[in-house]
């Protein structure tokens, strides 16, 4: 099983790029993460709409064919970090990639959300889409420790 990460941004600041490598760094060989970074368009006249439908073209055309799909929306469903370990090793069980969306600044297209298995929402609050690479990662790295009975996870 493989871990994809597909978020729209390029170049985030050093520290965003340290805490994520950090947590990839500690999952073992058999849970690979990598990140895709997708180029956000330009905002010609400003239309949201237009640079949405775009994003969301290149997202999409990075997704996996079997891939399972989870997208990071501000309106989908809060799982605790035992939820996330149960379902990453529902996941590893049946052998299939998943793939984790992070839209641009205005959010993820519809049809992004659409193509989503689940739609996740990392908080109430209104993370930075850099943060969310960081904290994503860290809850990952979380759930897998959870899986194997690791004591990082104290709770």
């Amino acid at each position: 099983m493989k871990i994809r990460l597909i978020a729209v941004g390029q170049r985030p600041p050093a520290w965003v790029q340290e805490g994520y490598s950090d947590y990839v760094r500690r999952l073992p060989r058999d849970l690979p993460m990598e990140l895709t970074e997708i180029a956000a368009p330009g905002r010609r006249g400003g239309n949201v709409d237009q640079a949405r439908a775009a994003e969301a073209e290149r997202l999409l055309a990075a997704i996996g064919a079997g891939d399972w799909v989870v997208a990071l929306d501000e309106r989908g469903k809060t799982w605790s970090t035992l939820a996330l370990a149960e379902k990453l090793e529902n996941w590893r069980m049946h052998g299939r990639d998943v793939t984790f969306l992070i839209g641009g600044a205005d959010g993820l297209a519809p049809h992004c959300l659409e193509r989503a298995d689940h739609v996740l929402s990392l908080s109430a609050m209104t993370l930075p889409h850099a943060l969310v690479r960081v904290v994503l990662a860290e809850q990952i790295y979380r759930a897998w420790t959870i899986t194997i009975g690791h004591p990082y996870h104290r709770a």
